[in-house]
């Protein structure tokens, strides 16, 4: 692969296919649910003047044990690990994505749903990998399972600084035990109703006001069924033990969950079929059906595309995975494909096993696909792939898709590697992305712990896990920046804007987690006087911040 540095990423990112391009009236990110669809109001020309003359500079690399902010930015810590949020109910563990819904179209109040994507044993139940003679206990699983999925926190804006409402009546916590159901006619497993959700990496806002939220590594809690060539299954056990204690089949996982803000009423949408999903990022057309992407997070895994036939549906319409060598989506439906029939017993069990479908049709192996966005100018399908060791892929790249006609229901497309990542480029690892109101691509980067900071050829010039923009405006355009630099250990996950743009709202995810003991910490943010690291979700304000999101206007 030729290296795609930032200097031609502009003509890269702005590249249309010939003709009008018309972007859909709901764009629904990934990322970010705000974006250039909704109102740019043009700002007063005292304050275009005011940020006109802020000088836009970027971080360098940084190795410390803080949140560290481009000049002209401040943070508040919103939330942490273990704050009580209601009776009984405590914010849960590793904070990842998160997303804003405004109350009675308030921008300053309404409810922030956050992710928790994994728990950490040493930290949440007590139970040490380390010692060889240690036993789990059913109390620390079940401390773990109160440690994932999601929460919902009341939050508001006042004197310029948010917080959150403690036992606010809408505040609630989704977790491993919370009842669900299948949106599906057929049962899965031997039933209609799984226990709980986990692993929440990333996620997005439904056009009608509901929160999808994305299970990704799912095999770390119940482990997983893999079948032989001869179709018979093989039960693998998961890291954390979980399936020890409750027997619960790892196909109950691996799911897009939908659910209601308002009520919690939780459903996992069988149709978008069952994998490691980073993220759920979805499309509504003129006609009101859905379309949705979402990737793969595992090296060689795949891109896949689901478009509803009903309007407003995450039920009924088919699954498509990504053939990226001819531009073809491919049709992962059990009717019409012999292939599948040749393998599967049923459209159901294609879905649950949707890893061997799309590798039997030929979908292309790619490395890592990560969150998935819409970039507001151009309406193109952009997608982080996050790296792959064993292809010598260490820094990751970010792909274009160009659909056919500039329509996300068409059957081809156009793809290419908008950009890589590496020394030049000044980026590792791509993982979340989101646009801002200008228009400008910011992405996260999800540098593995254990290789940070160390010697080798690998990661030692980006120091810690950060935070960037690639400007597409002014004197600038195509220019890289930093705009954060995570504490030890940890990565910078699930930024959304607020309504009006003067909040991004962050993720400091896994602070510490290399962690071997409570007395050997590798990081202790946000530095609290117990000492433990703890991840939080923060909110960032500020000039600079100002200046980005209106860029397009200076």
């Amino acid at each position: 692969m030729s290296q795609i540095t930032r200097r031609n990423f502009l003509s890269l990112l702005s590249k249309k296919t010939v003709g009008a391009f018309a972007i859909p009236s709901i764009i629904s990110n990934c990322g970010n649910f705000n974006n250039l669809m909704a109102a740019n109001p043009r700002l007063e020309t005292n304050l275009l003047n005011k940020l006109k003359k802020f000088p836009i500079n970027s971080l360098s690399p940084i190795a410390s044990d803080n949140l560290e902010l481009a000049a002209g930015l401040s943070h508040d810590i919103l939330i942490k690990w273990n704050e009580q949020i209601s009776k009984n109910k405590f914010f849960g563990f590793n904070n990842d994505f998160t997303c804003f819904i405004p109350l009675n179209d308030n921008p300053h109040d309404g409810l922030l749903w956050v992710n928790h994507e994994y728990t950490n044993p040493l930290f949440v139940s007590g139970y040490d990998y380390y010692d060889l003679a240690s036993r789990r206990s059913i109390n620390q699983i079940n401390e773990e399972m109160k440690s994932v999925g999601g929460s919902i926190v009341r939050i508001k804006k006042e004197n310029d600084k948010w917080k959150f409402i403690k036992d606010d009546k809408l505040n609630r916590r989704i977790d491993a035990n919370t009842r669900m159901k299948f949106n599906w006619d057929e049962t899965i497993a031997g039933s209609k109703y799984p226990i709980g959700t986990h692993s929440n990496c990333s996620g997005g806002i439904t056009p009608w006001g509901t929160i999808l939220t994305c299970e990704e590594n799912y095999d770390m809690f119940y482990g997983e069924t893999i079948y032989d060539k001869d179709n018979n299954p093989k039960h693998i056990d998961s890291p954390l033990d979980w399936e020890k204690f409750y027997n619960y089949p790892p196909e109950h996982y691996g799911w897009v969950v939908e659910i209601d803000p308002l009520t919690g009423a939780s459903q996992k949408h069988v149709a978008l079929g069952r994998f490691k999903h980073e993220c759920c990022t979805l499309i509504r057309l003129d006609d009101n059906r859905i379309v949705a992407y979402s990737g793969d997070d595992q090296n060689n895994e795949f891109i896949y595309k689901f478009i509803s036939s009903e309007p407003n549906s995450l039920k009924n319409g088919t699954l498509y995975a990504a053939d990226t060598i001819t531009g073809k989506w491919l049709s992962l439906d059990y009717e019409s494909q012999p292939l599948l029939k040749n393998k599967f017993n049923s459209q159901t069990e294609v879905l649950v096993r949707v890893r061997e479908a799309a590798k039997l049709l030929g979908a292309t192996p790619q490395n890592r696909p990560e969150d998935i966005e819409i970039d507001p100018l151009t309406g193109n399908i952009i997608i982080a792939l996050t790296n792959n060791a064993k292809k010598r892929n260490y820094h990751g790249s970010i792909l274009k898709i160009i659909e056919k006609n500039n329509k996300y229901d068409e059957l081809s497309f156009s793809s290419e590697t908008m950009l890589t990542g590496g020394k030049e480029s000044q980026f590792s690892c791509p993982d979340n992305l989101c646009f801002d109101l200008s228009g400008n691509l910011w992405l996260t980067s999800d540098m593995s712990g254990s290789l940070m900071n160390r010697r080798g050829p690998y990661y030692p010039n980006f120091k810690n896990n950060g935070l960037y923009v690639l400007i597409r405006h002014g004197k600038e355009a195509g220019k890289l920046i930093q705009i954060a630099s995570a504490p030890f250990d940890a990565e910078l996950t699930g930024p959304w804007f607020s309504p009006d743009y003067k909040t991004l709202f962050l993720s400091v995810q896994h602070p510490g987690e290399k962690s071997k003991s409570l007395t050997k910490l590798t990081s202790t943010w946000p530095h609290d006087d117990d000492g433990i690291p703890k991840p939080s979700v923060v909110a960032i304000q500020g000039d600079l911040l100002d200046k980005l999101n209106y860029l397009n206007q200076l």
